[in-house]
């Protein structure tokens, strides 16, 4: 599944077949160009050396309330202001003094002040204990909102509210729907939605 993003990040190029957004071939874009439309927010955050005001610009140009509200909408301005330096604290390496789900708040902060065209989460929970889950869920339902966005996903709590999922098993898609669709379509969603979320078996 990863690899769908990296064909559309233009890290891979495709051997078979063409890659289109909104109707135009990936190959004839500049990557640079592309790039700048898109924002990735991946299962674990890379964070350098530096402020936390500075991990959220990313080499962007922000005020310091552009960058507040950001954070805000990342649902990270709390945590953030309880820090003795606040947004000058400075980030150890790898963000070593800071937590799973505040360092996925920051990456959240950082895709919001982006503002792109196509959000990519590959995995934006996964890691996280499920305290740190609901207040990040609830941060990326900020950043998704009407923007398109495409989730990769192993637990279906997190798309569930999805306009349309694939189902992929070894590589290749098996079914596309809603949620509720299928739950009665589709065996392996159903036998998935069954031992995540605790149905009763029919």
């Amino acid at each position: 599944k990863s690899t769908l993003f990296s064909l559309l990040l233009r890290f891979n190029t495709a051997q078979q077949g063409r890659v289109l957004l909104d109707g135009h071939d990936l190959s004839s874009l500049r990557a640079r160009d592309l790039r700048r439309q898109l924002a990735l927010v991946p299962q674990r955050t890379t964070v350098f050396a530096g402020t936390i005001a500075e991990a959220i610009r990313f080499g962007r140009h922000a005020s310091e309330e552009q960058v507040a509200r950001a954070a805000m909408l990342a649902n990270a301005d709390g945590f953030i202001q309880a820090l003795p330096d606040g947004y000058n604290t400075v980030l150890e390496e790898r963000g070593s003094n800071l937590s799973g789900g505040q360092l996925q708040r920051i990456a959240i902060a950082r895709a919001i002040l982006r503002n792109p065209r196509l959000l990519l989460l590959d995995e934006a929970t996964s890691a996280l204990d499920a305290q740190s889950e609901a207040a990040v869920q609830h941060a990326l339902e900020n950043l998704m909102k009407n923007r398109t966005s495409l989730v990769i996903a192993h637990r279906l709590a997190t798309v569930v509210q999805a306009d349309r999922i694939l189902l992929m098993d070894r590589g290749r898609i098996q079914a596309i729907g809603t949620h509720e669709s299928l739950m009665v379509e589709s065996a392996l969603y159903r036998t998935l939605a069954e031992l995540q979320f605790s149905l009763p078996k029919n």
